[in-house]
């Protein structure tokens, strides 16, 4: 691999990216930036350390970056989700939104391989600048999807981030209910803003580790927890029950597909973004192992009870076990909150110009990015029906049909796919078959996540806002202690 000088939010390499052979050592100097050394021994054990558990590029990396980013507080709500869809329905949607996640993921990974190669063959200079989303529409298309493509993906990210906080203050009232939900949040709001210290995607080596510890623990434990636990008395599945509950249902599980929102800063920070596409399928085959099992043992075992639980943990008799999956789920929250904020941290230091300036500035400048998003958790103190509302809104466009249109708009013509830098496998489909997958994808997820999604969301949303109030104090608080 051809690497270059490196900066601090990646390297400059090779659109022909081979294995690595030669390991790379990084020091950080005093304004932030990261060198590259292919020294073995340069800088002796610190180097090491800071190699081993902070400076991180692999695809394992990526890997393990993905996987804390598509799945969190997602798998607290999903059982509620099944609850409001049925076994067969919920298993169905769960298949086919994994799979559609794959696909719009795969052809947002090309995109950003295409404007990598393009701009770099203009001498273009990634040593202190990331790539982003917006930044790839609006050059391989045109600055009206960029602009398009900014705010879907401003409010995604920021959305997300914010129920992150919002789980945080749930989940540490079941461990200890003398603090009510708001103030649960303000502390963890406050716990949040030391995100801003992580440079980059770069950084989230040990964080994301533990991410995937936590979240395999907790869904393990639902898992072991509802099959020790035996049917409830006079248990009913009488899901879908209406309309409105099974799309609410549908547009949480098109939410749990969406975690590729963050992909392009993914890849940006990998030393081989040319094979995260296998990094994404291993990502969500083990997204799998840890979602669908938990959700059919729990509405097997519970039933329609769920419907008033979308946090599954509230079903579940108190114990240790318990305790420490509320507690890992907190941490895993935090570090959600971190992969999700980053890339907003990365708009807003281009917005004041301090992108590339030393570490300190850009760490003092990402603090406002914080403090509002700790003020709408405040605001909206419910992350089951936010979950849906973010699906099928706002997510619909970000993640799934923005890809899709903007695949077919930059190959449109022959001479664009005999060039790109990522050709397509020759087992995969032609040409006019590309363009009905994705065509199809598109009007999917228009017509049933967009469209009809939005409705049930939206309707549910409203009832929750009418009954509960906007900064509600301790939403759902009365049903737990009554439990």
């Amino acid at each position: 691999m051809e690497v270059t000088e490196g900066g601090q939010y990646g390297f400059k390499e090779s659109t022909n990216v081979t294995d690595k052979k030669t390991p790379l050592q990084l020091s950080t100097t005093s304004n932030g930036t990261m060198q590259h050394s292919a020294s073995p021994n340069s800088d002796g054990f610190k180097t090491w350390v800071q190699k081993a558990l902070w400076h991180g590029g692999s695809r394992y990396d990526a890997w393990f970056n993905a996987v804390s980013g598509q799945v969190g507080q997602v798998i607290l709500s999903m059982p509620y989700s099944y609850s409001q869809m049925g076994f067969g329905l919920g298993v169905f949607f769960h298949l086919l939104y994994a799979g559609v996640g794959i696909w719009t993921c795969y052809m947002l990974s090309c995109l950003y391989l295409e404007y990598r190669s393009r701009k770099e063959k203009e001498g273009a200079d990634f040593k202190r600048h990331v790539i982003q989303y917006h930044e790839v529409m609006g050059y391989l298309v045109g600055s009206w999807l960029k602009k398009a493509a900014l705010f879907f993906n401003i409010v995604t990210m920021g959305s997300v981030a914010v129920v992150q906080i919002i789980a945080c203050a749930s989940n540490a009232y079941y461990l200890n209910s003398k603090y009510n939900k708001r103030e649960w949040a303000i502390i963890f709001g406050g716990i949040s803003i030391l995100t801003c210290l992580l440079p980059s995607f770069h950084n989230f080596r040990v964080w994301s580790i533990m991410g995937v510890v936590t979240t395999t623990y907790t869904a393990w434990y639902m898992l072991i927890a509802g099959l020790l636990h035996g049917k409830i008395p006079d248990v009913k599945h009488s899901a879908p029950q209406d309309m409105e509950k099974f799309f609410t249902g549908t547009t949480n599980i098109l939410f749990a597909f969406g975690g590729h929102a963050i992909t392009v800063e993914i890849m940006h920070a990998m030393w081989q973004p040319k094979v995260y596409k296998y990094v994404y399928l291993w990502t969500v085959g083990y997204v799998l192992t840890i979602t669908m099992p938990h959700c059919i043992v729990l509405y097997s075992k519970f039933g329609d009870e769920l419907l008033n639980h979308s946090n599954a943990l509230s079903v579940l008799p108190h114990s240790v076990f318990r305790s420490i999956a509320l507690c890992f789920m907190i941490g895993h929250q935090a570090l959600a909150f971190g992969l999700y904020v980053m890339p907003l941290n990365f708009m807003w230091e281009k917005v004041l110009g301090v992108h590339g300036s030393p570490y300190m500035i850009r760490v003092v400048c990402r603090v406002p990015v914080a403090l509002v998003l700790c003020f709408l958790a405040l605001l909206f103190p419910f992350f089951g029906p936010l979950n849906s509302l973010i699906g099928s809104i706002i997510m619909s466009f970000s993640v799934y049909i923005i890809p899709c249109i903007a695949y077919v708009l930059v190959y449109n013509k022959k001479t664009s796919r005999e060039e790109a830098a990522e050709k397509l496998p020759s087992w995969m489909p032609k040409w006019n078959g590309i363009v009905a997958i994705n065509a199809a994808i598109v009007v999917m997820i228009a017509v049933v996540g967009f469209c009809v999604g939005s409705w049930a969301s939206v309707s549910n949303i409203i009832k929750q806002v009418h009954s509960f109030g906007l900064f509600e104090k301790c939403y759902q608080c009365t049903a737990i202690k009554g439990k």
